[in-house]
């Protein structure tokens, strides 16, 4: 089987996303309206399709360009990534060979010093254990042809390498049964404890960044500025992709969430909540009305985004991953970001580089935070 790549060329957002969710491991980065949020913020953003030999999309990549600033030379630097992509089946040889292919020759013929793919690549999945040798295989093969073909395993990995996963597909009184004690008991109690969850909308953004503020600020983590969620969660509202989910003791908010959808898989991206009535456990509740709202719009996937990379407690994320799997979730090993450099020598300089820039924004933006808050 031969495939062709072309630039998709459909203007409206509603074409590519049926492309994108038509293939295995679509991801809500790959959506259109990821790739206009991102233009937004400095990236070029070219979308691109393989074809089989009958016409139909067997691979879809949105690729994103932007230029770095070396401080004290007067040059840039062009990067390329694929957020969580491409999407295509990774186990098709000639498929995943052909994909490789063409994206070296679009980041040569864009002067990029390196491009980057985190697509969906698992090589465990809990839950599916008959599958789990079959993907294992699936995943040594891609991940050794990617070697031969001169990736690397990225050091900057800009998603979370493992996810845990909550399969939908059960009625609700299964997934309830099938949460842990405390789980069921936590949200039980938030209901009695007099906690609600209402839908907000893009009036309420300001309100949820302000949380999300809190919540940064309280966990130790670096947010954006509120014009870049500003932008991301009314695009996406505004598309139907997003619902925002608040947790309110009487009239006062305490806590929140922003479910996103697409096709039949959902994410829980990001979540906030105060120091307010937390022994009320409003988190569990938003939680469940989430998996509801994923199931009432068919969901059969709910990827609750962002699971350790060593399970036991020595990693940073044990606690949060406790949560989720107290839920029911289970988590998806994948082989994570790999880069493509194309010209090695930059290449070390951004590697390098970056961190010690991100350590000095950070420490900025920690203290507008601050200010923000106060």
């Amino acid at each position: 089987m031969k495939y062709s790549i072309k630039v998709f060329e459909q203007p409206h957002p509603g074409a590519w996303n049926e492309a994108v969710i038509g293939l295995p491991g679509f991801s809500i980065l790959q959506s259109a309206e990821w790739g206009q949020v991102k233009q937004t913020f400095g990236w070029q953003q070219t979308r691109y399709i393989w074809e089989d030999e009958s016409g139909d999309v067997a691979a879809a990549a949105q690729v994103l360009l932007r230029k770095i600033r070396v401080p004290l030379l007067p040059i840039h630097l062009k990067t390329m990534y694929v957020p969580q992509g491409p999407v295509a089946d990774w186990s098709n040889l000639e498929l995943r060979m052909q994909v490789l292919k063409d994206l070296r020759r679009i980041a040569e013929e864009s002067d990029a010093v390196y491009i980057k793919i985190d697509p969906e690549i698992i090589y465990s999945f809990v839950e599916n254990e008959h599958s789990a040798d079959g993907m294992f295989i699936a995943a040594e093969h891609a991940k050794t042809d990617l070697i031969s073909n001169g990736w690397r395993f990225s050091p900057q990995q800009i998603q979370f390498k493992n996810t845990a996963w909550l399969s939908l597909t059960k009625d609700e009184d299964t997934l309830l049964a099938e949460m842990k004690q405390k789980t069921r008991y936590n949200i039980r109690l938030a209901g009695r404890k007099g906690v609600t969850v209402k839908q907000g909308a893009e009036d309420d953004i300001e309100l949820l960044y302000k949380m999300y503020l809190e919540t940064s600020l309280r966990d130790g983590f670096i947010i954006r500025p509120l014009d870049y969620y500003r932008e991301t969660w009314s695009t996406f509202i505004r598309a139907g992709l997003a619902v925002p989910l608040i947790a309110y003791v009487g009239d006062e908010p305490v806590a929140g969430l922003v479910l996103f959808i697409l096709g039949n898989r959902s994410w829980y991206l990001f979540g906030m909540s105060t120091d307010k009535h937390r022994e009320k456990m409003p988190n569990y509740l938003l939680q469940w009305e989430a998996i509801k709202i994923s199931k009432e719009r068919n969901c059969a996937i709910y990827d609750l985004w962002g699971a350790p990379d060593v399970f036991d407690d020595s990693d940073n994320l044990w606690g949060i991953y406790r949560f989720k799997s107290g839920l029911g979730a289970h988590p998806v090993q994948r082989l994570g970001a790999y880069d493509l450099p194309l010209k090695k020598n930059s290449y070390k300089i951004i590697m390098n580089f970056v961190p010690k820039v991100l350590n000095i924004t950070r420490r900025i933006r920690k203290a507008q935070q601050l200010q923000e808050l106060n």
